[in-house]
């Protein structure tokens, strides 16, 4: 079987699935490849691992590599969310500990590193489409500019938002249309130790930042057409943050004239119609992607890579039920998840007259279930 993507779903998919004796190839691009995650990326958004995260990590053998791998704890989170003043959660009560600010790109390299370990083969390349009949698939990938097929009896769609391979068989409902426009301040600066995420809702959105390993990231988000055209430039990002309440406070000591373009990135809730089907499972952002407000996107991402490798290998060993449990069990995080999602932004009542709020009133989003098609 192939596992397309070697994201967290994917790397923990390809990882179980190894573990229980299939033969899996795990596809991703080249480090070189322009099309996906270079190794000299200096940084890769979506840094929040909740505490929530560790009894999985701890059941996979994994708890302790990450530990050792030199990424920050996670506090707490500090919101300005529906009052000027922030309220804050801590993690000091949790009864599983810290969470991570994760630097993403070892993060991944770590659990790709764990698969391979388990017996899963590296391919290189990224999945175009997928051809033939269920039992007999081939895929179709590409690498350096050139396509060739890959057999396989199953295939895992790890491919992330774009779901390459679930969108042939499934439709993806989309649910608005943010955008994250980030920035990594390089660091880290000795006198910035807040551990904690601090999230302040605007009048055209909303951000937050963290202190990462390589420094403090910054991120705006907004819906794509109402995007400040002075967010595209580093200057007119750095005023924009410095001039919020409260994450300018956080930009001290931060050499400006070492700040890079904004980068963007798609942040939109998606998810698929259906996760599943003949032949082929989707995990990670492919089957369901969050809303950053909910900081549930890795983890998320790491429970159906493990869920869905076990329905994979309990479905070929014969187990009808197998598919079944794992669709329910994404339409369960699906359903939490609009609940929160929809009580979140009910809570930021200041500016409900305003674009980007009035979309996400509550009655809005009954009106379309919270998602639509495209």
């Amino acid at each position: 079987m192939v596992v397309a993507g070697a994201g967290p779903a994917g790397s923990v998919a390809a990882l179980c699935l190894a573990r229980a004796g299939r033969r899996v190839r795990l596809l991703a691009p080249r480090p070189q490849d322009p099309t996906g995650l270079r190794r000299t990326d200096p940084y890769r958004i979506g840094e929040t691992l909740p505490p929530a995260a560790r009894p999985l990590l701890r059941d996979l053998g994994l708890l302790d590599g990450l530990d050792a791998d030199g990424h920050l704890p996670c506090t707490g989170t500090d919101a300005a969310w529906g009052s000027e003043q922030p309220h804050g959660r801590g993690h000091v009560m949790d009864p599983h500990g810290h969470g991570w600010h994760l630097d993403r790109v070892r993060f991944d390299a770590f659990l790709r590193g764990a698969a391979e370990d388990a017996g899963a083969r590296p391919v290189c390349g990224v999945a175009v489409r997928r051809t033939g009949r269920p039992g007999a698939w081939r895929l179709v990938i590409r690498e350096r500019g050139v396509e060739r097929e890959l057999p396989c009896r199953w295939v895992v769609d790890a491919t992330g938002r774009r779901a390459a391979i679930a969108r042939q068989c499934a439709a993806r409902l989309r649910q608005d249309r943010l955008v994250a426009a980030y920035v990594l301040l390089a660091g880290p600066v000795p006198a910035d130790q807040d551990l904690r995420t601090l999230v302040e809702s605007a009048p055209r959105g909303w951000w937050y930042t963290a202190r990462v390993p390589a420094g403090r990231l910054v991120a705006h988000l907004t819906d794509l057409d109402l995007v400040d055209p002075r967010l595209r430039t580093a200057a007119g990002f750095l005023e924009e943050a410095a001039g919020t309440r409260h994450v300018g406070t956080r930009l001290g000591g931060y050499a400006a004239g070492r700040l890079p373009e904004p980068r963007w990135a798609p942040a939109h809730g998606q998810r698929l119609a259906r996760p599943t089907g003949p032949g082929w499972v989707a995990v990670g952002d492919a089957a369901l992607a969050c809303d950053p407000l909910s900081a549930q996107g890795i983890l998320t991402a790491l429970h159906t890579g493990a869920r869905a490798a076990a329905a994979v290998d309990g479905s070929l060993r014969g187990e009808a039920g197998a598919l079944a449990a794992y669709r329910a069990f994404v339409d369960g995080i699906a359903a939490r998840y609009l609940a929160l999602h929809a009580q979140a932004y009910a809570d930021e009542a200041r500016w409900v007259s305003l674009p980007f709020w009035a979309r996400r009133r509550p009655s809005v989003a009954a009106l379309t279930g919270g998602l639509t098609q495209g």
